[in-house]
């Protein structure tokens, strides 16, 4: 029998809660490697928590690696295997975890420009460059570019073509489209930071269609130390009316492994 929520943390999710009291019966070994979980409406009744609180607390369970669903039969513990990525939601909502994120970016990024340089085709160089008018276009409509500037980085990563590097993106994206919610917004407060980033973009486009995988490292290290530098750089007053709001995905996607 599972310990029911005792009370309610001011600032954690329910979802987090429901989590974190499971995750203590499987270490415990009160919910044995091989065991099915209970059933949804089991947990919704013994939390006395909604399905989406559930469904969001199994999902942070899968994304450390504690459960796997099996089709038709349920959600079933796992043997211990290598720990997956964590973040502790704490420290998520702040300036420095978004520059913390950037840092994470640019060791990825760069790597991924080079080899996108080295095995891009016309139909990728064009595909790209098409990507960035469609950011361009976003911008100009009033948009905040977040989606479209993920999808440019996105095509850059499947043009690498490195299976093993687009899991790990893949599971990232869910921390990083926080951090460029932020970056972006911070950058459409001012026409030269604007400027900057899209000409930033093109330089890493161009190396890549180039084929220039040492210039397409360099555009995309320097593209995200400026990211950084932009942030330093923002008015407090930023951070303090929109920049924290913005971060707060970061949290949510501890939860929720989505894009």
């Amino acid at each position: 029998m599972l310990s029911p929520l005792k009370s309610s943390r001011a600032g954690e999710p329910l979802s987090q809660q429901v989590a974190e009291v499971l995750i203590l019966e499987i270490r415990a070994g009160r919910l044995a490697v091989g065991s099915k979980l209970p059933t949804e409406a089991a947990l919704v009744t013994q939390f006395e928590v909604s399905r989406t609180v559930v469904r969001e607390a199994v999902s942070r369970l899968k994304s450390l690696g504690l459960v796997d669903s099996r089709q038709g039969s349920g959600v079933y513990v796992k043997a211990a295997g290598f720990s997956p990525l964590n973040f502790d939601a704490k420290y998520a909502v702040s300036k420095q975890a978004v520059i913390q994120m950037v840092e994470v970016r640019r060791a990825l990024e760069a790597e991924v420009a080079a080899m996108a340089a080295r095995r891009c085709t016309p139909a990728d160089a064009l595909h790209i460059e098409g990507l960035m008018a469609a950011l361009d276009a976003a911008v100009q409509s009033g948009g905040d570019g977040v989606a479209e500037d993920v999808r440019f980085h996105s095509a850059i990563a499947e043009v690498a073509n490195n299976p093993f590097l687009m899991s790990t993106l893949e599971y990232l994206g869910q921390f990083l489209h926080g951090a460029t919610r932020v970056t972006r917004a911070n950058e459409a407060r001012r026409e030269d930071f604007t400027r900057a980033v899209r000409e930033e973009h093109a330089l890493i486009y161009r190396a890549i269609a180039a084929g220039d995988a040492a210039l397409a490292q360099q555009a995309a290290t320097q593209h995200m130390n400026n990211a950084i530098g932009r942030i330093e750089q923002a008015d407090p007053a930023f951070w303090q009316q929109a920049g924290e709001e913005l971060a707060r995905p970061l949290v949510s996607g501890l939860l929720n492994k989505k894009v």
